[in-house]
């Protein structure tokens, strides 16, 4: 008997538009980044839009007669909506966006550094803005030192995996629609591949290598789809969570090839260095056991997964048989 003989709604599939692009900057002088650029550009990204659409200059968002309309608190400090019921308990919600940094470390003047979005949901409307905010955050410099760089370049991926250009300075933007990725039919075994560090928790710790169990990660992957599609998609997710939720937990995985790598990133915020250390590897599954899960993993892909998720944590692919 499938998981959609026992929950009937389970079969539902999360609808959530959404884009990527990949923004293109040459380096002005010698640029530093991090090892892993997630936070260092968002966090420049963060400045740079908040000093472009900041008009009433508060302290803090929440206090604005503009939080609800502005553009700088829907991207970056995402306010919930009071209108969303059940999901009122929330202090924020998910930001409409992933960053998924390029490599980082040294790159020397005329060189190429790129650093990709994607755009979630409503959030796509907001393209102007981020494009707007990433050349200036290039421009006022990300990572260590005084490195300067200049948007040079955006192009769009396609449904079918090519990367058209859309953009470049001086020109007219003509970005592609947005879509919401169809998964292909569930294979009879895969493979999950933890590209960037996965932080998820399970009884209030963080789950290491040897406490990893799909339930955990389908949780947080069902709990942040939600969540995005109710905050930033005209169509909220309607499903028995509870159902899905229960029924991850009985999906063993075949294998796991797991390990915990640390990193370690600054928070300009609160001025100190923040442990954000996760799982990385490989674990195998048996396609048969997944119909239930398979739209929300497939979409998974490019919301990510865990905490940290907004500066590219969480980031998984599919190897299939």
């Amino acid at each position: 008997m499938s998981g959609t003989d026992v929950y009937p709604n389970l079969a539902l599939r999360p609808s959530l538009p959404l884009a990527i692009y990949r923004l293109e900057f040459v380096a002005l002088n010698a640029v530093r980044l991090p090892a892993y650029a997630g936070s260092a550009w968002r966090g420049a990204f963060g400045r740079a839009l908040k000093k472009l659409v900041c008009v009433t200059h508060e302290p803090t968002c929440p206090a604005c007669l503009l939080y609800r309309s502005c553009v700088y608190p829907y991207l970056f400090e995402t306010p919930p909506d009071p209108a969303a019921g059940k999901l009122r308990k929330y202090p924020a919600a998910p930001h409409p966006y992933v960053v998924r940094p390029g490599p980082g470390g040294a790159h020397e003047a005329g060189t190429t550094v790129s650093v990709e979005v994607v755009l979630l949901g409503h959030g796509n409307r907001q393209l102007p803005y981020l494009l707007h905010a990433f050349d200036r955050a290039g421009q006022q410099g990300v990572g260590q030192g005084d490195g300067r760089l200049a948007l040079s370049r955006v192009a769009q991926q396609t449904p079918a995996g090519d990367w058209q250009p859309i953009y470049r300075p001086g020109e007219s933007l003509q970005p592609l629609p947005s879509s919401v990725p169809e998964p292909p039919p569930g294979p009879a075994r895969l493979t999950l591949v933890l590209e960037t560090p996965l932080r998820i928790r399970q009884d209030e710790k963080l789950v290491g290598p040897e406490a990893f169990q799909f339930g955990a990660l389908f949780a947080n992957l069902l709990r942040r789809i939600s969540l995005l599609t109710t905050f930033h998609a005209d169509m909220p997710l309607e499903a028995d969570f509870a159902g899905l939720s229960r029924a991850g937990w009985t999906i063993r995985h075949r294998a796991a090839r797991l390990r915990w790598h640390e990193w370690v990133r600054y928070s300009s915020r609160q001025d100190a260095l923040l442990q954000m250390g996760g799982l990385i590897g490989e674990i195998e599954l048996d396609g048969a056991d997944l119909e239930p899960f398979w739209p929300y993993l497939w979409l998974g892909q490019w919301t990510h997964a865990g905490k940290g998720a907004v500066m590219g944590l969480g980031r998984y692919r599919f190897t299939m048989d």
